[in-house]
């Protein structure tokens, strides 16, 4: 299950967005408005949720968390933009890559 997150994820949802992968979580993230969905088992998937709630494409990045070490990994077919400068599965901008890690670790982190 998908879960859209604004602020730090519950137990529950921590549960439920690992039921798809076990060890780590798919997440696409919005840039702009601080927003996560996590879960499933493609970025695709994680993505769709957010536009389908507001977020523009160009503000959504993918990334997956691996919860037991506590790092985000800023690779995902999503990020494949040319137009937007980004050619590679890798976030390359370092500022863009900090970004979405430290949204990820925010809503993610476990209290």
């Amino acid at each position: 299950m998908i879960e859209l997150l604004h602020s730090l994820a519950t137990d529950d949802q921590m549960t439920s967005m690992l039921s798809a992968l076990t060890s780590y979580v798919k997440v696409a993230v919005d840039v702009r408005r601080g927003v996560v969905a996590g879960g499933g088992v493609m970025h695709a998937d994680c993505e769709a949720v957010l536009l389908d709630n507001g977020s523009a494409q160009d503000d959504v990045w993918g990334a997956d968390w691996y919860p037991e070490d506590g790092v985000v990994v800023c690779e995902s077919l999503i990020n494949i933009r040319p137009r937007q400068g980004n050619r590679s599965v890798e976030i390359t901008d370092s500022s863009l890559r900090a970004k979405v890690t430290a949204i990820v670790t925010l809503v993610m982190a476990a209290p």
